[in-house]
Order: C-alpha cells, then structure tokens, then sequence
C-alpha cells in the first residue's frame, strides 16, 4: 500500500510539471513552430512600424568592410517609397522568390565618401512560414542561385543623386541573403557612381576573395555590397530581437 501512494504521488507531480511546462511555453510563445510562427508574425508588421533611420541609417559605418581590411563609411543618398516586388528583380530572380510571397519590399540607396560607388540595399519582407523560408534558403544554397547574374536585384537610382544613372546594365556585384529566421531576404547591389556599364557582374562572395582580378573585385565592389549589406541585416536583427523580446 505504502508503494502504490508513492507511486501515484509521484505520477501526479510528474504530469503537473508536464502540464506546468507545457502552459509555461504556450503563454511565453516558444511552443516549438507555433512560436516561431509568432514571431515571424511580429517581425512582418516591421516594415510600417519601424523608423527608416533604424533600418536604413544616414551613416552607416564599416570598419574593416574594406579590401584588404579598410574601412568604409556609406551615406544614404536615396530611400525608396515602400513597395511591391514587381520590377525590383530579374525575372527569373522574381520567379525564384515567388513561393515566400512579397509582403513589402524596403529599398535604399547609398554612395561611400568618396562617392565613387554607389549600393543599394533591400530588405524584402514575405508572407512566408518558418518551414518556406527555410525551403528558400536551402533551395538558394544547394542551387547556388545567389551567384548566378541572371538571377540579381535591380538598382534603385534617384534623379539628382549619384546613384541618378545607376541601372541595370551598371550592376558590378551583389549579394543576397535568405533568413531562416526571420521572414526577410536582404540584398545590396553595387556600381559605379559614374554610370560606366559592367558586362560581367561578379557576385559578391567571389569578389571578396584574395586574389580576384576582376574589375569589380579590383574596385572593391564587391565589398561594397557584401560590407552594406552585412551591417544592414544586422540592424535588422536587432530591430528583430526589440520587437519580439518578452517582458521580464
């Protein structure tokens, strides 16, 4: 007898912490998928609620970011109205992003001190799930599809800036990033800020490395979009981790 109330005692306490544990995660939201899916759910409204200055600075400073360790400061000289994804891509860039949908696309454009190169940077905000994204990045990983130049961002080029003939055929280098973490696919494209045409854009990954002697890869443009771009997402990210923390 003294057994079974043992036994049963410790059942008891047993399925209360189960249960404790269980309620625990459901009113904090970190209930496995479902609390991923919360947060993908907050992090999607950012593009209306977020000030651009906190996602796209004025200044924004690279130390290091630059060939051989240099640094860099970039300076925003053009933000873009919010809005859909239609010809902000190459079409098949376009097709390849489809199936995260386009929830609002955030663009901006900067030049470096010496205004010899201008970038622009993206933020894509989809209507995705944790599982698409990560479908997504796989898909950009194994395919290799963000090296490929039939597949970039477009420019965004503002009348009486130095980005102001900044266009398609004016892409040197580029870089884009899927987040599994977050519904966002950031990007940045980079040219020269004279408007000379560029008839083999590198992507960025492949500019960076030692010893490349490509012209954008001399020039430092793939630095240009891989430093940006870099320090942009983690703004993002942080912008992220205020919206979604949970009070104490």
């Amino acid at each position: 007898m003294p057994r079974s109330v043992v036994a049963a005692a410790c059942l008891v306490l047993g399925l209360g912490l189960i249960g404790g544990a269980v309620t625990g995660s459901w009113l904090t939201g970190d209930g496995g998928p479902e609390g991923a899916g919360n947060s993908f759910g907050t992090v999607r409204t950012l593009w209306h609620s977020t000030p651009v200055d906190d996602l796209f600075p004025p200044t924004v400073e690279g130390t290091g970011a630059g060939p051989g360790g240099a640094d860099r400061t970039w300076t925003r000289i053009a933000v873009a109205p919010d809005s859909g994804c239609a010809h902000a891509f190459d079409p098949l860039l376009y097709k390849a992003l489809a199936p995260v949908g386009c929830q609002r696309l955030l663009r901006a454009t900067y030049t470096d001190a010496t205004q010899s190169y201008v970038t622009t940077v993206g933020l894509l905000f989809t209507k995705a799930d944790p599982a698409a994204m990560s479908a997504l990045a796989a898909r950009f990983r194994d395919e290799h599809l963000d090296g490929r130049a039939d597949l970039m961002p477009r420019p965004y080029a503002a009348a009486g800036t130095a980005a102001a003939a900044f266009g398609d055929r004016q892409r040197a280098s580029w870089t884009i990033s899927v987040l599994t973490d977050a519904p966002v696919v950031a990007y940045a494209v980079s040219g020269w800020a004279d408007g000379r045409t560029v008839d083999a854009p590198q992507p960025a990954a492949d500019a960076v490395r030692s010893g490349a002697t490509t012209d954008p890869a001399q020039a430092g443009l793939g630095n240009e979009a891989q430093g940006l771009a870099d320090r942009v997402e983690r703004r993002l990210r942080k912008t992220v981790g205020t919206a979604t923390e949970k009070p104490a």
